[in-house]
């Protein structure tokens, strides 16, 4: 079996889940088809899709797609790269997944099967706060509306919620924060936890704002609220500088969304910077390389938190990982992964009471639905993620 062809595929999501979400298709010389997602290089759909073709003609036609270790290196060190370029192990991460996909669909076996086996039976779940459906965006600032969109979630099942009170983020961070921005942040988290009590985990999403002075003096003032993490709370360039708010706070500190490769991870596990992992596993380097850093994660009794904020093959992949492994926490989703993720699927995902459970099609168990992607083409000009290049603080601080 060798891989023959492949195609590029960009949708655009209507709402939550970046700006575009970018997948790739192999087939094989037998006809079997595999999907990957290639999550967030920072470059516009045009320049990856020629990105994609470059490293596919050149190092994955022809290939054995059970072939996982010698491909991956062979993409891993073109160019005399060898180390973790993020842009180049994205792409690497769609098309690893897509073998394995075609690896499942071959031998008739859901991917969990192929990764250990079921240690549980579903994956527990949590979702952003996000505005209700026609709402703007007040719902990330005003602790009032995000109490009752909190209310609403656990009514649905959720038993865990993740928010940035902090809320901007630019290209001029780290920063230390001023003591309204604290007391804004006490006063949002501190809301939240009346209304849900303890019906739910609170999961604080900073997003590498902060020195380590700052996030160490606002995680004293929310402690009280027992937060289940505190998120990237220093850039991820250095993880040795997070370390320093790990060892000062009691709440669990979280990080992984940027990283890629083992390497990466080596460095947070050795300096003891975070007790969660959230590898996303479109960008550090596909499922085999989420499982080696699982594993390695493991002598630490570190967890394990994938990541996602991209479309729903990266979601399945999530999934068959977090059932199969055994420090495994939980797993973001878009919410329920109803609405267009659930439609981009012939089969969507399915969530119950809290959880998600694993396809148990053969491979990742899931195939888009190529006349929604014709409905959705990217027309834009965004980065699946964009920073402000001014400095931005939260509700007007200077």
């Amino acid at each position: 079996m060798r891989i023959a062809d492949f195609e590029t595929i960009v949708v655009a999501p209507p709402k939550w889940g970046g700006g575009y979400w970018l997948y790739v298709r192999l087939t094989t010389d037998g006809g079997v088809t595999g999907l990957g997602e290639i999550y967030a290089p920072p470059f516009r759909p045009a320049a990856l899709r020629a990105m994609v073709a470059d490293i596919t003609e050149r190092s994955v036609v022809g290939a054995d797609p059970f072939d996982i270790e010698r491909l991956w290196r062979a993409v891993y060190s073109r160019g005399y790269t060898q180390r973790p370029d993020p842009s180049l192990v994205a792409i690497l991460s769609g098309i690893e997944m897509a073998c394995w996909d075609i690896m499942g669909k071959e031998l008739g076996q859901p991917l969990y099967r192929l990764l250990g086996g079921k240690v549980r039976e579903a994956a527990r779940s949590y979702t952003y706060i996000y505005p209700r459906p026609g709402e703007d965006d007040s719902v990330f600032t005003d602790p009032e509306l995000a109490a009752k969109r909190a209310e609403e979630y656990v009514a649905e099942g959720f038993t865990a919620l993740k928010f940035d009170p902090v809320v901007w983020y630019s290209s001029l961070d780290p920063r230390q924060l001023s003591r309204r921005t604290i007391e804004a942040v006490r006063a949002y988290v501190g809301r939240i936890r009346e209304a849900v009590g303890t019906k739910a985990d609170l999961l604080i999403g900073t997003h590498g704002q902060m020195t380590p002075s700052a996030a160490i003096r606002l995680a004293r003032e929310i402690e009280e609220f027992d937060p289940l993490w505190l998120e990237e709370p220093t850039p991820p360039e250095m993880p040795e500088q997070m370390a320093q708010v790990a060892r000062a706070i009691s709440i669990p500190v979280a990080t992984g969304e940027r990283l890629t490769t083992k390497y990466e991870f080596q460095r947070v596990l050795e300096c003891r910077a975070a007790a969660i992992l959230q590898m996303a596993v479109g960008r550090v380097g596909g499922i085999l390389e989420t499982k080696k850093i699982a594993h390695a994660a493991e002598p630490y009794y570190v967890d394990i938190a994938p990541h996602l904020y991209a479309g729903p093959v990266e979601a399945a992949a999530n999934v068959h990982i977090a059932v199969s492994t055994p420090n495994f926490l939980i797993q973001e989703s878009l919410e329920k992964m109803g609405g267009f993720p659930a439609e981009l699927l012939k089969t969507p995902l399915r969530w119950q009471d809290g959880f998600l459970l694993a396809p148990e099609s053969p491979g990742l168990g899931v195939e888009l639905d190529d006349s929604v992607v014709a409905a959705h083409p990217y027309t834009g000009d965004r980065l699946h993620l964009e920073m402000s290049e001014r400095e931005e603080y939260r509700l007007g601080d200077s």
